[in-house]
């Protein structure tokens, strides 16, 4: 999976460069492990003071991704007025979960720790993830919402740290079989990689955001398409946000006639991804100061 799926993310961004309007600071670490721990900030230069943030948490099946893969995507995100941290964590099954989770609460603990020097609105911050990015981002929220569930891991929540609210792309949520899941199959087999037992029901329970999702959970931009292998996961999220009483709202982008494919919006030369980006970022700037 990790080479051939870095054949077609080479491809993408092939000739792409760094836009002239965004300053960009690379490399910076954030945690204990120095193959992995490293991220990047990415402000249009353009933009002077403190800007609302967005955590970019990449996908990649919780076994392959990094940060440069979703650089220029990320610099798109930042031309539209926000200061992009993007991160690599550490990957399955090299890592299993919770280091996926624990290397975003760090990513997060860095964020406050370092506003003044980078520029970050601390009281807008947003996150966004797509795939099994989407999914961290998922078990972040009940994180950040849930002592309970916090409970559970021996790293703690950054003092004064909020989402104000994320972007959920082309995810994976629930593990559960559905008739007609095209994605049933990839993603359980994947939960052999990412979980030490993928067998126990409690493990399973952990990472399962449909069941996780409550009424403090951040606002959501919920995303999928026509020809996404995920596409039916994107209603489940919408459904368990309206049960649990917090906020959401549903995009389906393409359609029957004309497909599109997971992760579309990432690929940032095409039309159909920088109007989903416009959307998304707009939902953001939509919640900015709002309690």
């Amino acid at each position: 999976m990790r080479v051939e799926w870095a054949k077609g993310d080479q491809a993408r961004d092939a000739g792409l460069t760094t836009p002239a309007y965004i300053r960009r600071y690379n490399d910076i670490p954030y945690g204990d492990d120095r193959d992995w721990n490293a991220l990047d900030v990415y402000r249009n230069r353009y933009k002077a003071g403190k800007l609302p943030v967005i955590m970019l948490i990449h996908g990649g099946g919780w076994v392959y991704g990094c940060k440069e893969l979703y650089q220029y995507y990320g610099m798109e995100l930042a031309r539209r007025g926000f200061a992009v941290v993007n991160y690599s964590y550490r990957l399955a099954p090299e890592h299993p979960f919770p280091a996926q989770l624990q290397d975003t609460v760090a990513v997060a603990a860095w964020i406050m720790k370092h506003a003044d020097e980078y520029g970050f609105d601390t009281n807008n911050v947003f996150a966004v993830g797509d795939s099994a990015g989407a999914h961290i981002t998922g078990l972040f929220c009940a994180f950040l919402t849930d002592e309970g569930y916090r409970n559970q891991f021996a790293f703690q929540k950054p003092e004064g740290f909020r989402l104000r609210g994320v972007g959920m792309n082309c995810g994976v949520y629930g593990f559960e079989d559905h008739e007609n899941d095209d994605g049933w199959v990839e993603r359980n087999v994947l939960l052999g990689d990412l979980l030490s037992h993928p067998e126990s029901p409690a493990c399973r329970e952990q990472i399962d955001v449909l069941h996780l999702v409550n009424r403090n959970f951040p606002p959501a931009y919920i995303m999928t398409c026509e020809g996404d292998f995920l596409k039916e996961q994107a209603p489940f999220l919408h459904s368990a946000y309206e049960k649990a009483g917090a906020r959401s709202e549903l995009h389906i982008f393409g359609s029957p006639e004309h497909p599109l494919y997971h992760v579309f919006h990432v690929t940032v030369q095409e039309a159909e991804g920088q109007k989903c980006n416009d959307e998304e970022c707009a939902f953001f700037q939509g919640l900015i100061g709002r309690d």
